[in-house]
């Protein structure tokens, strides 16, 4: 049986860092120091991961460690920082897991060192397995992407595909377990996408990530910006795979009320969306236009009705 101590030191303590990553202090002590750059605003959100709920318990270890990190990672996308540092709370059922553990670390240090996001600090305690990741980023003042700031006339537009996590998940419960699927790696690989964040700062004028269903999500950006929206479903992109598994009708219903994507719902000026796919085919990534933005209230061009998007206190779980 091993300590919380000697699981941190074994399995979270990685090389320091050091002042080039902004880390004056780092895993081991009671804070971790860091010193953010001059003239940038720092960008903070957490996220919570609890088995059975956001997760399959008995997703492999490693899929498990990656996602963690990144449905964090996926808001300082949308808010379009650039990733910096990382703090990790475990609770875990039992101290002596090794194998387990080691593969979860495995991939959450893996999706660290491919954002160049620094683990700094954390907790490990014993309780039900859930995983709670607080990321930090940097942005430049009056640069911050929100979803605050859509204006009418304004086209929407998503990058990637969607209906991907939905439809991963829907095969995990059916018992598909062939990792390679590529819903099921949607799913338990989701990729931030900070790279397109950065990439539209400069041209979008709001912009949310798909964590809780487009529709669900797309209703925040007209909240917070009062107004309304017209959808084009038939050019919603869908993941690949996605109708083969769930139907026609279920794949526009995975796209539309699905979550678990992580792509980025953004609202832009008609004359940045040129601009916009260019920035973002020179990554390897589509970016679909699927409506505009009105003045009045609402969601126009789909069905709505019933409960959309996830809801934590009514949802079903993922087990």
């Amino acid at each position: 049986m091993h300590s919380e101590f000697e699981l941190i030191t074994r399995y979270f303590t990685p090389d320091p860092p050091g002042l080039d990553a902004g880390v004056s202090l780092g895993v081991g002590d009671d804070c971790t120091l860091l010193a953010p750059t001059a003239g940038q605003r720092l960008a903070v959100s957490v996220d919570t991961s609890v088995a059975g709920i956001h997760f399959p318990e008995a997703a492999p270890a490693a899929a498990i460690g990656h996602r963690a990190l990144a449905v964090s990672l996926s808001d300082l996308a949308a808010m379009g920082a650039r990733a910096r540092w990382c703090l990790m709370s475990l609770t875990l059922p039992a101290a002596d897991d090794g194998p387990w553990l080691e593969e979860f670390a495995r991939g959450f240090h893996a999706l660290c060192d491919a954002t160049g996001t620094a683990l700094v600090g954390g907790d490990v305690t014993r309780g039900e397995l859930a995983i709670g990741v607080t990321v930090m980023g940097e942005v430049p003042p009056e640069q911050a992407l929100t979803r605050q700031g859509a204006r009418p006339g304004d086209v929407l537009a998503v990058t990637g595909a969607l209906g991907g996590g939905a439809g991963g998940l829907a095969l995990w419960q059916r018992g598909e377990r062939d990792l390679a699927h590529p819903l099921l790696a949607r799913y338990l690989h989701p990729q931030p996408r900070l790279e397109a964040g950065l990439a539209l700062r400069d041209l979008a004028s709001a912009a949310i990530d798909v964590s809780d269903g487009l529709l669900a999500d797309l209703g925040h950006v007209l909240e917070a910006s009062s107004v309304g929206a017209e959808l084009t479903p038939e050019a919603l992109p869908l993941a690949e795979g996605l109708c083969a598994a769930l139907g026609e009708a279920g794949a526009r219903e995975a796209a539309l009320h699905g979550g678990d994507d992580y792509e980025l719902l953004v609202a832009l000026p008609p004359q940045h969306l040129a601009t916009a796919r260019g920035r973002l085919a020179e990554q390897g990534l589509a970016l679909t236009e699927i409506g505009r933005l009105v003045e009045a209230p609402g969601i126009r061009g789909v069905a709505l009705g019933g409960e959309r998007g996830w809801q934590h206190f009514s949802t079903g779980g993922a087990s």
